[in-house]
């Protein structure tokens, strides 16, 4: 089966202000495979978010080969969602227009596109409040419009920066279960790139651990935790506290390196 993404010795490169050169990712590999949901953990700056950027075709490898269903990644890509950590709403429009504008943009009629909106904004349990606008919505409100904008159009590949890092524990609680059911009822691949471990394994079938930057995988761990999944429930299990033990023992070394490195550069 072809896989959904692949990733092959990919290295990102970036120009500095200063006219130099900084290596985000190097000699990267990563396969994803059709329908599997993927977690993405490492330090801060090890360029996970840089990943998301070339699998949805925002940033051209330096070097290797970026995959989608069998093809190369030249531009952005079809078929993608992508959900970012901070709100990407339009703030002008309502609930109803937010959700609606995928599809409008894709050519579907406006009689078409309101009634896929409103099924979807059902879905994500916002019923009774199309008509409002954002800033008239709570974080995790806000966060089923952008779940509900992505999914509308039927990604097959469904990408998420820390989407839930800036709620409340129990909204983000709730948000997670949401966003496992929502993911059921489709056939799409996710990659999900946290900061949170337990919030990787709560969700995914397989973590991928990054190194501190330049960042390359690591490893990688299968979650043989049972679906379907309550992600408050989930981590009481005796499995998930072998799981978290056995990953973390990877991802603390990274981590520890990053701390070091920015307490360097603190005191430079």
């Amino acid at each position: 089966m072809t896989p959904a993404i692949e990733l092959r010795g990919v290295t990102k490169r970036f120009l500095t202000p200063s006219g130099g050169v900084y290596t985000a990712l190097r000699d990267l590999n990563m396969t994803v495979e059709p329908g599997e949901f993927c977690a993405v953990v490492g330090p801060t700056g090890c360029g996970k978010s840089t990943t998301l950027a070339l699998i949805s075709g925002l940033e051209p490898a330096s070097e290797g080969e970026v995959d989608v269903f069998g093809s190369p990644v030249k531009g952005i890509a079809d078929g993608i969602g992508y959900v970012f950590q901070a709100d990407a709403v339009f703030p002008w429009k309502t609930v109803l227009e937010n959700v609606a504008a995928g599809p409008r943009y894709r050519g579907v009629s406006n009689s078409d596109a309101r009634e896929r909106a409103l099924d979807w904004i059902s879905r994500v349990g916002l019923s009774g409040f199309e008509d409002r606008f954002p800033y008239q919505l709570s974080g995790g409100m806000r966060k089923r419009v952008a779940l509900a904008q992505s999914l509308i159009n039927g990604p097959r590949i469904l990408l998420m920066d820390e989407p839930f890092s800036a709620l409340d524990v129990q909204t983000r609680s709730l948000m997670e279960n949401e966003l496992l059911a929502l993911w059921a009822a489709s056939s799409a691949s996710v990659v999900f790139v946290t900061h949170d471990l337990e919030e990787a394994i709560s969700l995914s079938d397989r973590v991928f651990v990054i190194t501190a930057g330049p960042g390359t995988v690591k490893s990688n761990y299968k979650v043989d935790l049972p679906r379907p999944r309550n992600v408050a429930e989930i981590r009481f299990q005796p499995r998930f506290a072998e799981i978290y033990e056995e990953i973390w023992k990877d991802l603390k070394d990274e981590v520890l390196v990053s701390y070091e490195r920015q307490k360097r550069s603190g005191a430079a």
